[in-house]
């Protein structure tokens, strides 16, 4: 009331900003700080006072000039002194901080703005530019605090805004992103930071939602195109892009592409390491490829995330198929499909015993002679099992043959031989010409 019945009074008014500054009511106690001095150009306190109200606000050149003032008038005014330097601290600041948001390297410019805030607390332009860091690190929801702060005070505030919508597209929310890029369009048409923020959002969300249709309607080259483009708008946004990583590589599956496949779930979990959708797709190619050792590893991590009962169901199929993979493949062995039939197998067995025959290659050298017996072993060995159902029921089960009392070190692969040719007696190759044979029983 002192500062309306006496207008001409600085000390009112600087009492006045005095109290508005105790209530943190930076912005009213300045204009009162300002008048004070108008009216009395040598008012000390009025000085300080607006040079600290200016410092609060992030204005530290205006408050360096106020408390360099004061040291004019009172060149020992030690409380001038300090906040000189203050103001000096937030101007360097301010600089390291522009330097290193140029640099990317966000970390120090949070660092920075932390440092600046702890004299200038009622900055709102440090907070939206620590917000906006946080935001491009991927601290969430720490950005949306700080900017949901500013806009309970400024609804109107574009950069909050700004903010809002950086964190929301960040974390995928592409079409609610768009709406706080609009609003803070509406604010500030030329800011140009929403703009371009904007303009990828919406390009993001039509190429990924084209890349959708393209994939639902069976067409996966365009598929693939609209993903490919999708990644290139910008490479920031770690989540969206983690998700066309994996979609491209639901693409390449289906193309049967699949060490493509595998390296974009690769590149889906480099950037987000807790996309299960993206293990799942690379298990399966892994699966696919007979990588059964990676197919187990990204099981496990899936079934660490997620106890459900048919990822527990995929890792135990994966960890069969890996010990599978470390026995002796008698499929191969006899060159035949796991899906062939008894009269393939046998028709396969009597083709490569003939080959591996030991008497067939009694005229080579040892070496040959030694690797020839051990084929013609196991090629005994495969049709043991593989023309025995049960016996080829536990091998495609995975179970342990010799576990289940199957002890193939022991069996003669002459007799398994004899019987299926069936001869009465003995049996010899002989030649009948340079490098061939004909089977002779005796």
């Amino acid at each position: 009331m002192a500062a309306y019945t006496c207008p001409n009074n600085a000390s009112y008014y600087g009492n006045r900003a005095a109290t508005l500054m105790m209530l943190g009511r930076f912005r009213e106690a300045l204009g009162d700080a300002q008048q004070s001095v108008r009216l009395d150009d040598s008012f000390v306190r009025g000085h300080l006072r607006e040079g600290k109200c200016h410092l609060s606000l992030g204005n530290a050149m205006a408050a360096s000039r106020c408390f360099q003032r004061v040291l004019e008038l009172d060149h020992k005014n030690s409380q001038a002194q300090q906040e000189l330097k203050n103001a000096t601290t937030v101007l360097e600041y301010e600089k390291i901080a522009e330097v290193d948001f140029e640099k990317r390297d966000f970390r120090k410019v949070v660092f920075c703005m932390d440092r600046a805030l702890e004299f200038a607390p009622a900055c709102h332009r440090f907070k939206i530019l620590k917000a906006e860091c946080l935001a491009l690190l991927g601290r969430y929801p720490e950005a949306q605090s700080v900017a949901s702060d500013i806009l309970r005070m400024d609804s109107t505030n574009a950069d909050a805004l700004y903010v809002r919508g950086l964190c929301l597209y960040y974390e995928d929310c592409i079409e609610k992103a768009v709406q706080f890029f609009v609003q803070a369009l509406r604010m500030a048409p030329d800011h140009e930071k929403a703009c371009i923020a904007c303009r990828n959002a919406k390009a993001l969300k039509a190429k990924k939602e084209d890349g959708n249709k393209a994939f639902k309607d069976g067409n996966y080259k365009l598929a693939y195109e609209l993903y490919t483009e999708a990644l290139g708008i910008d490479p920031n946004n770690i989540k969206t892009n983690a998700k066309l990583y994996c979609n491209r590589g639901t693409v390449n599956s289906k193309l049967r592409k699949l060490e493509e496949a595998i390296d974009d779930c690769t590149n889906a979990v480099k950037l987000d390491d807790t996309y299960i959708k993206a293990y799942l797709r690379r298990a399966q190619c892994y699966m696919d490829t007979e990588q059964y050792e990676d197919a187990v590893r990204d099981y496990e991590k899936v079934y660490q995330t997620e106890k459900t009962k048919e990822h527990k169901q995929l890792l135990k199929n994966a960890q069969v198929e890996l010990k599978k993979s470390k026995r002796k493949d008698y499929y191969k062995i006899l060159g035949v499909d796991k899906n062939a039939s008894e009269d393939e197998i046998k028709k396969a067995y009597r083709k490569r015993a003939l080959m591996h025959h030991p008497d067939r290659h009694s005229g080579a050298s040892a070496e040959v002679q030694k690797e020839e017996e051990k084929k013609f072993k196991e090629v005994g060995e495969a049709f043991t099992i593989l023309s025995d159902p049960k016996k080829k029921a536990r091998y495609d089960s995975g179970q342990d043959l010799e576990e289940d009392g199957l002890n193939m070190g022991d069996f003669d692969a002459n007799n398994i031989f004899k019987a299926f040719f069936g001869g009465p007696g003995g049996f010899s190759f002989e030649a009948s010409g340079p490098g061939n044979f004909f089977f002779q029983f005796g």
